[in-house]
């Protein structure tokens, strides 16, 4: 019912900015809680931010003050800004849709901070 498909990965410089897309095809994208998380090679998967339909949003320690999570529920689309990038966020960021009897999961972007 719900397919998520992120983009605008790549490569920075330590201080540098990227903003994520996750554009989802569907019906119910507007009830959802949408979520980033994160994963190094090597290391568990990890929170990042969340956003509920009210729009109230949540950050990992690790991010606040430098990352911000919006959706545009017209577009059906989750973006995830981030700014002051530091080596530590590289990963593989997934976007993550949530609700009652619902957990969808893209296919995950490739996000490299170098110094």
């Amino acid at each position: 019912q719900l397919q998520l498909v992120e983009s605008g990965g790549g490569l920075v410089q330590a201080g540098g900015s990227l903003r994520l897309s996750c554009a989802a095809s569907g019906s119910i994208f507007s009830i959802m809680t949408m979520a980033w998380y994160r994963q190094a090679p090597g290391k568990q998967r990890e929170f990042v931010a969340r956003i509920n339909p009210g729009d109230f949003s949540y950050y990992a320690d690790s991010v606040k003050g430098r990352f911000t999570i919006s959706r545009d529920n017209a577009k059906n689309t989750v973006h995830l800004q981030m700014n002051t990038l530091k080596p530590d966020d590289t990963a593989v960021y997934y976007c993550n849709a949530v609700n009652v009897g619902h957990d969808y999961w893209g296919q995950g972007t490739q996000v490299t901070v170098s110094s």
